[in-house]
């Protein structure tokens, strides 16, 4: 490392911890590239450039100038912070990121691909359980649970899932609409939020402009949020009252959506549990159970 690196980040201090508290100072697309490291250490610490670019959506030259604006020489120096921090992590036990170190508990070291994409979507799950509390899982139910309305944000890929929640919630006889473009009828949706609804935006990645729109109108009209999102440092949670993050590791040209089916599940099971008896005629109804 060199001596400008050095003196711009404290060696005691981790390089997630330096991206952190540094994270305002960055525009726009190195806030991408300092989201992924921080949320996806052990791929982005054996990455190369041109790939850690592709994974955080934006260009391998704002991955270079990123790594000096940490005050690195280039992103070498940047890659090999991070490889310290990994092997620190993973010598205390308490790796940050549940990619390929730990998809072994599940397959031999020398695994195929398809068995490396199917260990790393079981230490996303462990992963997204470990980081999340009670108290996170308990607010974000009860919010579902006694909101008079519900609005689901989410946009591309995350439209699926924001589908997948409203049908959930809809044989619990929970009333839900999505938001999935910025279409008449979606932003009529949006326009009708007041106090008693809760918005719940889904997120991968960069937020989509959509999602923030929606949250700081939740904010203005008062509104409950629930942002679930795979970026701990993400635009959308800084507007939410409520946040869960889950882990979206892969090896894959795609990011991993486990975590998060498994966590929509989750969050429909919760509120089922608050009143089975309440519930209990309805899902059979549906011949579910």
């Amino acid at each position: 490392m060199t001596r400008t690196a050095t003196r711009a980040r404290p060696s005691p201090k981790s390089l997630s911890s330096f991206i952190t508290e540094r994270f305002d100072e960055f525009s726009r697309s190195q806030k991408d590239v300092a989201r992924y490291i921080v949320d996806h250490l052990d791929e982005a610490a054996f990455l190369t450039a041109e790939e850690l670019a592709r994974r955080a959506s934006t260009s391998s030259s704002t991955v270079v100038r990123f790594s000096q604006a940490l005050g690195f020489e280039g992103y070498p120096e940047l890659q090999q912070a991070a490889i310290e921090e990994y092997r620190n992590s993973a010598e205390n036990g308490n790796g940050s990121s549940g990619g390929s170190s730990q998809a072994g508990s599940l397959f031999d070291f020398d695994h195929s691909e398809f068995e490396a994409s199917l260990g790393t979507d079981h230490a996303n799950l462990e992963e997204t359980a470990h980081n999340l509390t009670r108290e996170q899982i308990e607010s974000a139910v009860a919010a579902l649970a006694t909101a008079q309305r519900v609005v689901i944000v989410g946009v591309d890929q995350m439209a699926f899932f924001a589908s997948y929640l409203r049908h959930m919630l809809s044989l619990l006889d929970v009333r839900a609409e999505i938001v999935a473009s910025t279409g008449g009828e979606s932003l009529q949706r949006l326009g009708r939020i007041d106090e008693d609804t809760l918005v719940i935006a889904l997120s991968a990645g960069r937020a989509h402009p959509l999602l923030q729109r929606a949250m700081k109108l939740a904010l203005h009209r008062r509104a409950r949020t629930l942002a679930i999102s795979d970026a701990t440092l993400s635009e959308v949670g800084e507007h939410a009252e409520l946040t869960l993050y889950y882990s979206s590791n892969s090896p894959s040209f795609a990011r991993s959506n486990t975590a998060l089916m498994a966590l929509v599940q989750a969050l429909a099971h919760g509120v089922y549990a608050r009143d089975e008896a309440a519930h209990r005629d309805r899902i059979r109804a549906y011949k579910l159970k």
